[in-house]
This record gives structure tokens, sequence and C-alpha cells, in this order.
């Protein structure tokens, strides 16, 4: 058996997982896990192993793992954020063009043409599907993230005036977003300017039916939705009576549900956001490469429910806390190592919210067993780790 044992649930791109070297043990049935690794399976309803540090989602949204209930036990949540934005912003696009020109119902009526006479009948029937064209029309993107700002550029490309829409929005997006994309600040003005309008949020109790009735009734007259994000940040209850008037003129979604899935005016991919091999392969080895850092070093890079900390090894023996973020943990957390005649020769921490994280390398070659209870027992205290190599 590896010095780590990391169980895979689905299938995972086997590129990603040859980044593990050999001192991992990297199967799906691996007993007493130091990771997990997963791509879509839910554990909502799995025991999770006491031994689990870290859990690594190949994707963006981590909907499918308790992180709650993970960050109260100190398991560091990763997600590869970013590693399927391209795969997601071509379908995007493909979404677009599909109900631009109708062509679901164009590909199915050219299936059921007659072999007689097939020129004449596709010169009588063609008319029924003719469409329009993306460049002149305006797009609005609501969350201009590592999708949405590559959805907005390419739309741009496409001769498209587009209007993108986040208060939060990073820097380094924003450097990276095109010029030409008009940002706004209203919400309401984007979507009663665009002709189609793509959501690019994470799910969240602030964004869960984001486009609800008000809101879609705000939309401009014969626009068209696409939803390649998460099919709960749409009331479909609500868009769907859009439909059925006439007042919304399509729904492009990639998450089928009985609610929407046989509509007539509702174009239904399913969940293939993700599926390129390209977009797998980068998620896989984005959280191979994350949890490794992290099982070996201590180390958080993109992860959901702690902050991102880090800190070069030097050869010293290191501890790293998950805790609360109260007042006057750090100086806690010093004292008592300090109180056993340890030096701490550097220390680096960040908070997110209500909890923190902190990595110290002391010079000593063993935690005193005394300390490292003492540790464990302060109530801010939500996870200690001692890392000797």
């Amino acid at each position: 058996m590896g010095k780590f044992a990391v169980r895979t649930y689905d299938a995972i791109s086997p590129v990603g997982l040859h980044r593990f070297s050999a001192d991992y043990e990297v199967a799906p049935d691996a007993e007493q896990p130091d990771a997990i690794m997963l791509r879509s399976f839910s554990l909502h309803n799995e025991a999770i192993n006491e031994s689990v540090l870290a859990i690594g989602r190949a994707g963006a949204g981590v909907n499918n793992i308790p992180v709650q209930d993970m960050t109260e036990r100190g398991v560091v949540v990763f997600n590869a954020p970013g590693a399927n934005a391209n795969s997601v912003k071509e379908l995007v696009v493909a979404g677009m063009l599909l109900a631009a020109r109708n062509l679901p119902g164009a590909l199915a009526y050219a299936k059921g043409l007659p072999e007689q006479d097939m020129k004449k009948a596709v010169e009588r029937g063609k008319k029924q599907f003719a469409g329009a064209e993306l460049s002149g029309s305006t797009l609005g993107v609501i969350g201009l993230g590592a999708i949405g700002y590559r959805v907005a550029n390419v739309a741009v490309s496409l001769g498209m005036r587009v209007l993108g829409y986040d208060p939060a929005i990073s820097e380094q997006h924003a450097a990276d977003l095109s010029p030409q994309v008009h940002r706004v600040h209203s919400l309401d003005h984007l979507l009663s300017e665009s002709d189609y309008l793509t959501l690019h949020v994470p799910l969240a109790d602030t964004t869960r039916n984001l486009l609800d009735a008000e809101k879609i009734a705000q939309l401009r007259p014969g626009s068209v939705v696409l939803n390649f994000a998460r099919d709960e940040l749409i009331d479909e209850a609500a868009l769907l009576a859009a439909l059925n008037s006439g007042a919304v003129r399509g729904y492009v979604t990639d998450f089928p549900n009985p609610a929407v899935y046989a509509h007539d005016k509702v174009i239904v991919l399913p969940h293939l956001g993700a599926s390129t091999s390209s977009a797998e392969d980068n998620c896989a080895i984005m959280i191979a490469d994350q949890l490794q850092d992290y099982l070996e070093n201590g180390n958080i890079r993109h992860s959901v429910n702690f902050p991102a900390v880090s800190l070069p090894r030097r050869g010293f023996l290191r501890l790293t806390l998950a805790h609360k973020n109260t007042p006057g943990v750090i100086a806690e957390f010093a004292k008592l190592i300090s109180g056993a005649g340890i030096n701490v020769v550097e220390m680096i921490n960040d908070c997110r919210g209500e909890y923190a994280y902190s990595i110290m390398e002391i010079e000593a070659d063993a935690l005193p067993e005394s300390v490292a209870a003492e540790l464990a027992r302060m109530p801010q205290v939500l996870r200690l780790r001692i890392i000797t190599d």
C-alpha cells in the first residue's frame, strides 16, 4: 500500500490519475482513504470515512459534496475552476447557433426526407426552418468568471453586441474581458436588452431562482435563454409559462428534467458542458496536483471552503491547522508551541469568512504529544496535521 490512499468515484481521466506518484494508492476501493477524487457522484448520502483529509471535485461545481459538513470536520474541498471553461464556452456558442438557426428541427426534418424527389422535398420544407444570424443581435451574460468572460469574448468576435453583469468580477477576469463587452450595473437593464441570455454563476442560496418570474417578465420579447450552469438558477415553471405565451422564444439547457425535456420550444442537451476529453483531462490533472500538494505539504489552492494558503518547504517540521476564524487564536497557537521551547521558523495564515487555515514551520524533530493534544483540544481547531517528510 502506498503512503497515501485516494478513493476515486466516477470515471476519472487516466491522464490525471497518472499524475499521482508511486507513493499513492489510487483506486475505487481504496480503504481508509486520505482523499476522495470524484466528478458527479453524490456524497450527500455516503458515509465519509474519518480518515479523509481532502475531497477533490474534477470540475467547478461542488453541489454533490456536503461542503459545510466537511468544513466542520476540517476537510478541505477542492475544485478545478477554469479547467473546463473552454469546453463549456464552445457548447454555449453551439447552443446559440442551435436556437438561432432552428437546427434541431431541421436535422429531424432532413432525416425524414423521402428518397424519391429528395431535392424537391428539401426546397419545399426548408422555409419553415429559416433562422436568424447571431451577428448584430445582443447577448447578455450574467456572471463574468472563467466561463462567462470567455463566452462574452467569443460572442464579440461573432459580431454580437455583448452586455455583461457581474458585481463581483475578479481583477484577472476583468483584465481578460474584451473592451468591447459593455459591463452593466443593472441586471434589469441587461434582461430588457438581450436577444440571448446566458447564465454563468455558481448555485448558492443567493442565486437559486436568480431568474424568477419577475425577472423573466423583464426579458426582451422573443429572447432565448441559455442555461449551462445549473438548472436551479431558473424558475423553470415561470420560464415554461413565458415560452407557452410566446414572450420567450426558446430555452437551451444542459440539464434535462421531466418539466422541460419534451417541450417543443426547449432544446435539451444531456449535461455535455464538460464532456470533452480535453476538459476531463484538465480537470483531473488540476485536482490530482492539488490533492498531492495538500497531502504532502499542506498547501491549499482552489478550495471552496478554506482560503488559499501555501508555503514552500524548507526542511522543517510542518504543522497545518484548519480552524475557526476567531480573534487571538493565532497567538494561542504560538504560545502553546513556544511554551514547549520550540521556535516557530515561519508562519502563514488566511481566512475565508468564519474559517481560517494556518501553516507553521517549527524547529523541532517532533511535536511533543502533550502540545499536539492541547492544540487538537482547542475549540477553534477543526483539524491539526503534523507533516514530517
